[in-house]
């Protein structure tokens, strides 16, 4: 059976007369009034805002916020965006002021959480550095080999690159007419003095005899081989050029047959009884180094072997491009095994004098702008606070310098999680702050009036009166 609609907006209107003129005894006052209309007019008439006390529990009612969305809150009950009832959070009996960003967890969730505590401790911080080296020549052990005449090579006792020499070996032999000249003047000066002469040309031969031994110390030959030519009396044709060093030669200009200009290198030897290593390090990693400090290094071609050394010098600049900052060590090299060339694997260790305040890496939250640790306060309370953290030791352990005391129990594990719980609260902290009771338009201010900074945290911006609906 079907009704027109005239029919069924008069049938509305006569049931509402009809309750408006019940009697006293059916509609005694407005609360019954109220049950009879439905539960709607009681919400309008009487709902429990923000700070009033619910008197189904008794407690004092924080806010309303949305069941299925903890960041929709409202100072009085309705309906969420999802249309479900707005439910009430209370505030704690006996709860004490606290930061905001203090959270509480029970002991069960913790456990379901996996969340681990650990204390803050001084202790020995230490730092291994394990870095990539390539072995290369002592500069200090360079030596070059050349001549200060004009000559021509006629023999050659050391001809190819690699090879090793002792101090003191025959390099190669030399002809100069230059240096034919002052052997004749030497034997010159030594006959003339050795020969009868008045007191003043014996001045005259000894001044001349000491000026060419001396040229010829010049020119690098040895007393032993200006003994021989006083000896023998007799000028030398060619003349021999000998190491100056015991090491490997590791350039050779010089032929037989080769003319030869003064200057002129013709070999260079290095002493390789003691190698450098050139290692690069990151630039947070400097503070762990000094000069002088010990160091190791192994090569992959004599496996389980370690070499000491040192930190010989550390380069005062850094490369533009790696950022990185290079280290000289030296090591010692008796048996030759070290290579110039080779790679090897370095470890520098370094240990800070007295015991420092440490903390795990796991427990710090990095934000890039600051770095917190949660803190327990018992009771399942936990506190976010930043601190200043030092140098990285090993063992993933952090130096702390500011923010922490020895015996603080601090959150190792599952503090992520924390830290989410944290900043909601926070930003509902700071939401119900600009929700003040002579505060305009609080009805309409949701979690769209707060930002968060470059850290992550709640900042609370309030939308002009203009841009308000």
């Amino acid at each position: 059976m079907f009704f027109s609609k005239p029919i069924i907006i008069a049938f509305a209107a006569a049931v509402i007369g009809l309750a408006l003129n019940a009697p006293a005894t059916l509609i005694q006052d407005r609360t019954s009034l109220a049950g009879f209309l439905g539960p709607a007019s009681v919400h309008a008439e009487e709902a429990l805002k923000a700070g009033m006390m619910d008197p189904k529990t008794g407690k004092k009612i924080k806010y309303w916020a949305a069941p299925m969305d903890p960041t929709y809150i409202r100072n009085e009950p309705g309906k969420s965006p999802m249309g479900m009832d707005l439910v009430p959070v209370y505030e704690e009996a006996g709860e004490e002021k606290e930061p905001s960003s203090t959270i509480r967890i029970d002991p069960v969730t913790q456990q379901n959480m996996g969340v681990r505590l650990g204390r803050v401790e001084k202790k020995v911080l230490s730092k291994t550095i394990r870095t990539f080296g390539t072995i290369t020549t002592d500069e200090t052990g360079l030596y070059s080999v050349n001549v200060k005449f004009n000559g021509w090579i006629e023999t050659l006792y050391v001809d190819f690159v690699g090879e090793r020499v002792e101090k003191g070996q025959p390099l190669f032999d030399i002809y100069s007419p230059d240096l034919l000249t002052a052997q004749q003047e030497y034997l010159i000066a030594l006959q003339q003095l050795r020969g009868p002469s008045g007191k003043n040309a014996r001045k005259d031969s000894d001044r001349m005899l000491e000026a060419s031994r001396t040229r010829l110390a010049y020119w690098d030959l040895t007393d032993e081989q200006i003994a021989h030519l006083e000896a023998a009396g007799e000028i030398q044709k060619t003349i021999t050029i000998f190491s100056p060093a015991s090491g490997v030669v590791i350039v050779k200009n010089a032929l037989k047959g080769h003319f030869v200009k003064a200057g002129e290198h013709q070999y260079e030897i290095a002493n390789l009884s003691t190698i450098w290593v050139d290692v690069d390090i990151y630039e947070y990693e400097l503070p762990w180094v000094h000069k002088g400090m010990h160091a190791e290094m192994d090569l992959a071609y004599t496996p389980g072997k370690r070499y000491s050394g040192e930190v010989l010098f550390i380069y005062p600049y850094l490369d533009p491009k790696t950022r990185t900052a290079r280290l000289r060590l030296s090591f010692p090299n008796p048996e030759g095994k070290l290579k110039p060339g080779m790679y090897a694997n370095v470890y520098l260790q370094n240990t800070l004098p007295g015991e420092r305040l440490v903390v795990p890496q796991e427990a710090v939250i990095d934000s890039g702008v600051r770095k917190r640790v949660f803190v327990s306060r018992g009771k399942g309370k936990f506190e976010p606070r930043e601190v200043t953290l030092g140098v990285e030791g090993n063992d993933n352990t952090f130096e702390v310098i500011d923010g922490l005391e020895e015996g603080d129990e601090i959150v190792l594990s599952g503090q992520f999680l924390f830290d989410s719980e944290s900043r909601l609260k926070e930003a509902i902290a700071k939401m119900l702050e600009v929700r003040s009771p002579g505060a305009k338009g609080d009805d309409d201010l949701d979690m769209e009036g707060l930002t968060m900074d470059s850290d992550g945290s709640a900042v609370t911006k309030v939308p002009d009166e203009e841009t308000k609906p």
